[in-house]
């Protein structure tokens, strides 16, 4: 088991990129609302003890851990938005529901990475007890929360890195004479 004799709320504060500039969204379910206000928890205190201005982070909630990708995909699409934070607990069950669930949430939360240039932190605990969630937010392993705010600002950051990286090798290219900007195109300088 991956958080056996590990808490997850530890972390290298020295390692965590300046995230003072970045807006986070964090799309939270009402399902096992005493384990998901947990990972929230986990989550914003490690944002604001990172820098992260309060109202830099957007909170919506959600009915249940499915509705998580349409919610982290609006989030995406209209609040200007570094990293969507998708916080949900899904625990066995005696049906194939939580198969379904766990598959389809991961799937989509996949496909949002896939699809968009804004990252999207999956923090859905998938755990078999009650006890096995309570452990994770918040609990004896820590919280899975506090791990996912910290994914958040360091992948908001390779995106911050990836753009600017970009943008340099344009203007490398261009002054280099290797490409052209046609009139017109979103690269024209205007002035």
């Amino acid at each position: 088991m991956a958080t056996v004799n590990k808490n997850l709320s530890d972390y290298d504060k020295n390692s965590i990129p300046n995230a003072k500039d970045f807006r986070f969204g964090i799309v939270v379910s009402e399902w096992n609302d005493a384990i998901t206000e947990g990972l929230y928890k986990g989550a914003i205190e490690a944002l604001l003890e990172n820098q992260v201005p309060p109202q830099h982070i957007i909170r919506w909630n959600v009915p249940g851990s499915f509705e998580l990708i349409y919610g982290s995909k609006k989030m995406l699409q209209t609040q200007n938005v570094d990293a969507v934070i998708a916080i949900g607990c899904v625990i066995q069950g005696q049906t194939k529901h939580f198969d379904f669930v766990c598959e389809g949430v991961t799937q989509g939360i996949k496909d949002l990475n896939v699809q968009t240039d804004i990252p999207v932190i999956f923090c859905v605990l998938t755990d078999n007890t009650m006890q096995q969630s309570i452990d994770r937010s918040g609990g004896i392993h820590g919280n899975k929360g506090t791990e996912a705010a910290i994914a958040a600002i360091k992948m908001a950051y390779i995106r911050q890195q990836a753009s600017l990286s970009h943008q340099i090798d344009n203007q490398h290219l261009l002054s280099a004479g290797a490409i052209q900007i046609e009139e017109g195109s979103p690269l024209e300088l205007k002035e």
